[in-house]
């Protein structure tokens, strides 16, 4: 299926640039690299996939709070710990930390009060990919020839 006939489609595609790295564009034309990490200042998988849940968040959070007043300061943080063991390699200890203030007045206490309420709907309903990585999902590997 094409993204015109279902809405609900999301892709990217990646093309290699050079040893290593690579570049991913999405159907709207924007662009991102990666890369192992070397040399270069390209992010690696894991920590696309570190902001993937730190920005779904921290996008969430923004929504329900901003509707009160603009934060003075949005920062969030995303980490865990890259392990292999008997289920291969995979990230363990994921944590999401927000850094959020908001100015001083009724407003500002307004979004301070759904600030905890806001991260928890995020966390437990709203955010795609963190809820992708909670849930677990099937990821199928297919080889695609071309001549």
């Amino acid at each position: 299926m094409s993204d015109q006939t279902d809405p609900s489609l999301r892709s990217v595609e990646l093309t290699r640039i050079g040893p290593a790295r690579f570049k991913a564009t999405n159907a709207r034309g924007g662009e991102t690299f990666f890369g192992t990490g070397g040399e270069d200042p390209d992010f690696t998988p894991v920590e696309l996939l570190l902001a993937a849940i730190a920005g779904c968040s921290a996008l969430d959070v923004e929504a329900i709070t901003h509707k009160r007043t603009s934060s003075t300061r949005f920062d969030v943080r995303a980490e865990g710990r890259k392990v292999r063991d008997e289920h291969g390699n995979h990230l363990t200890g994921l944590r999401v930390s927000f850094d959020v203030a908001f100015p001083e007045g009724r407003e500002g206490d307004v979004a301070r009060a759904r600030l905890q309420a806001a991260i928890e709907m995020s966390r437990d309903r709203l955010c795609t990919v963190s809820r992708t990585v909670q849930l677990g999902a099937d990821v199928a590997y297919d080889r695609v020839s071309r001549p």
